[in-house]
């Protein structure tokens, strides 16, 4: 069984393969809840969003401007910042989120419009619309892909600073749907707005710190040279070696430490149980794990 694939002229190792794959399938599915939460559930009931969007639609009630020209002249000049500061990879997963994006929610227009949920109750469609909208954009951002807009703004200066994704983005959108008002003349649009910005932004931090978990395991087997290059193999993380001595015993010990994210945890298990079920694990929950493999430092 081959252990490559060549794509695009370019030979890459199977597991790379089917992690961008996965990538790609998870981007895809976290853009379809952030249309249902717009398309089905904002949309219909008249609650403003922020991001280009917005932006474009401010310009278009102010001059008149057609918004797909304010639109893609904002996100392509973004892009560009997103290929200079993030890398390719970031943008070529934009490129295809806001493609996707744009079909889905197309499809969702066409398919529902004579859905009307939750028509006399703004505010639930509001909380529901937004969750959708957060979740949705977690998971694009914990697989390395955005929805454009301000979601670049958020991930280059989450880059640098030490600033969550959420709050930049909020603050971003607060300042759109704030100027939207001279145009809109309507503070319950805006209102709501502002409520759909905070939940939204809240899920998303939510979504992003869960994937960003990292835990510490401390492993004393017999067997520790299979087990520690399974863990390499496997989930590919870094496993370090200690000699230690038995306190009661004296015996030398050999102990494994490792450091992973929170979503490899049941996949270290496994291997651990397979290859000695006796062995002695311990595992705690790491506030930050810095370094490669996992986040950057960030100071001010």
């Amino acid at each position: 069984m081959k252990n490559s694939v060549t794509l695009f002229g370019q030979t890459i190792s199977r597991q790379a393969f089917f992690n961008e794959l996965k990538d790609y399938l998870m981007i895809a599915f976290g853009l379809l809840l952030y249309g249902i939460g717009w398309a089905i559930f904002l949309l219909p009931n008249d609650i403003t969003t922020g991001g280009v969007p917005g932006i474009a639609s401010i310009v278009f009630f102010a001059t008149g401007f057609p918004v797909q020209y304010t639109y893609f002249a904002i996100n392509f000049v973004l892009l560009l910042l997103s290929i200079k500061v993030l890398g390719w990879k970031f943008s070529i997963k934009t490129v295809y989120a806001v493609f996707t994006l744009t079909f889905i929610t197309s499809l969702l227009q066409q398919f529902t419009q004579d859905l009307h949920l939750l028509h006399d109750q703004p505010f639930m469609a509001c909380v529901i619309g937004a969750s959708c909208c957060g979740l949705g954009i977690g998971l694009a951002f914990s697989h390395n892909g955005s929805t454009g807009g301000t979601d670049i703004i958020a991930a280059i200066i989450n880059k640098y600073r030490d600033v969550t994704l959420g709050r930049v983005m909020l603050m971003c959108d607060l300042i759109i749907i704030s100027c939207g008002y001279f145009a809109l003349q309507d503070w319950e649009k805006v209102v709501y707005g502002y409520a759909t910005l905070y939940i939204c932004s809240f899920v998303l931090d939510q979504v992003v710190n869960s994937a960003r978990q990292s835990v510490q395991f401390i492993i004393i087997s017999k067997k520790y040279k299979e087990i520690g290059h399974s863990i390499v193999v496997g989930p590919r993380r870094g496993v370090t070696v200690i000699n230690a001595n038995g306190f009661y015993s004296g015996d030398e010990v050999k102990m494994l430490f490792v450091m992973a994210k929170k979503r490899d945890s049941t996949m270290i298990f496994r291997l651990i149980k397979e290859i000695d079920p006796d062995a002695y694990v311990t595992q705690s929950a790491v506030i930050g794990a810095y370094g490669d493999g996992f986040d950057r430092i960030k100071v001010k």
